[in-house]
């Protein structure tokens, strides 16, 4: 028995390719926006990366500073210099 040609009705092709067009930009969207997202999640930790780095410098720096500036390192430079300590010479500038 041979079949018989399926006749399709008016539009019917158009419909079918666009549900078929729709389904594949579907799918090919969510992965496009997956990637996309997968690929901002590795920016952001390079990011937290950076920063933790940054603020641990940032912390050693303070440290070195502080050392840097207590009153026995200031006398002991005072002292090589020559200079004389002088407590009512010395004025405290708060930030």
């Amino acid at each position: 028995m041979a079949r018989k040609k399926r006749k399709y009705l008016k539009g019917e092709k158009l419909l079918t390719f666009i549900i078929g067009l729709l389904i594949f930009g579907n799918i090919f969207g969510a992965s496009f926006s997956m990637a996309l997202l997968s690929k901002t999640n590795i920016e952001v930790e390079s990011m937290k990366k950076k920063i933790s780095k940054q603020e641990d410098l940032n912390e050693s720096l303070e440290m070195k500073i502080n050392e840097l500036a207590s009153l026995d390192n200031v006398e002991a430079v005072a002292t090589n210099l020559g200079l004389e300590y002088n407590n009512s010479n010395i004025v405290v500038v708060n930030e």
